[in-house]
């Protein structure tokens, strides 16, 4: 009897398994490719998505890192003809030299930050759309300057950096129209030093609230007793912000590279812009809590943070994308 019972219900297993409309996962391989350590923010926002889905069982996952650009279609060559299904990775300043890789690996998916849109029928693009929370911050910072004189501290006056600056700008001036702005770019992804260097310059031209798009300028707001806002990953618990920073503009490339890999498990992956994807509405962008500071920001402007955070997600309020280089006001 118990030898029957098991063989029915081996067989019902199997055809549960195996029966018409039933679809089996499937793990796919996935390859990253990055031009920074892992541990660069902008970097480490992708591997950290991939990783979550490697460590949920739907990928696969290799990656490489401080790849540069001279040799990053090598690599990306490389990958293709190992048999991943994904590439992850960013074609900046490499742009058409991907593309050319697209041609040649058409049976291969890639999804690349680029400045450009989609190419051909296997080249996805995506970008930095964090602007949203970055418009909220603003109305904060607004609100919180005493001085009338916010400063902002960046890498490089590109596309991806601009967008974020210009709508920040705009949330403070939607508050308070009286304020004015510093902006500086310290012409490097990564150097902590400079920044504090830049963000000090600033403080001394009298501004007494730092937008922190870098690494370095927490370190000198806390030396001087200011508030700043963060910028990607949560500078409040990553980058030593406690009772620093108010708040950080998160980006969460989750949602979009969850959608490319369903996309690939589907056989439905095409070239297309993945913009909305990492933006509020899909989840690709967040603000982070307000810690320390929750206690301290006004009732009425939590509430009209929290209202405009509503119209933002349901489109009645969009923040305009201004990829035009900000200029400092005074």
């Amino acid at each position: 009897m118990r030898k029957y019972i098991m063989y029915v219900m081996a067989v019902a297993l199997s055809f549960a398994l195996f029966s018409p409309g039933t679809v089996l996962a499937e793990k796919i391989k996935v390859a990253g490719i990055y031009t920074q350590p892992i541990q660069q923010k902008w970097d480490a926002t992708l591997h950290r998505a991939l990783k979550g889905l490697a460590e949920k069982g739907e990928i696969d996952y290799v990656f490489s890192e401080k790849v540069s650009n001279t040799d990053y279609i090598r690599v990306l060559r490389e990958y293709a003809e190992s048999g991943v299904d994904l590439i992850v990775g960013e074609a900046f300043g490499i742009s058409r030299d991907v593309r050319k890789a697209a041609d040649d690996y058409p049976d291969v998916a890639l999804l690349m930050g680029d400045s450009f849109g989609p190419y051909g029928s296997n080249m996805s693009v995506f970008d930095n759309y964090i602007h949203e929370p970055c418009y909220l911050m603003g109305m904060i910072a607004g609100t919180m300057t005493t001085t009338n004189k916010i400063g902002m501290v960046g890498g490089y006056p590109i596309g991806e950096v601009n967008r974020l600056f210009n709508a920040f700008m705009a949330g403070a001036e939607a508050v308070n129209p009286e304020v004015q702005f510093k902006v500086s770019f310290i012409g490097s992804w990564y150097d902590p030093p400079k920044a504090k260097e830049f963000a000090f310059a600033q403080i001394e031209a009298g501004v007494d609230v730092l937008y922190a798009e870098r690494a370095g300028v927490v370190d000198a707001a806390r030396e001087k007793g200011l508030v700043a806002f963060g910028n990607v990953n949560d500078m409040n618990k990553e980058e030593n912000g406690k009772d620093v920073v108010v708040a950080s503009a998160l980006w969460h490339m989750e949602p979009a590279i969850g959608h490319a890999v369903s996309r690939v498990k589907a056989g439905t992956f095409a070239a297309e812009d993945y913009k909305e994807w990492t933006m509020m509405a899909k989840g690709g962008a967040s603000l982070s809590p307000f810690y320390e500071f929750e206690e301290k920001l006004p009732a009425e402007l939590k509430a009209s943070i929290a209202e405009k955070t509503a119209a933002i997600k349901d489109g009645s309020f969009v923040v305009e994308i201004n990829d035009d280089e900000p200029k400092s006001t005074f």
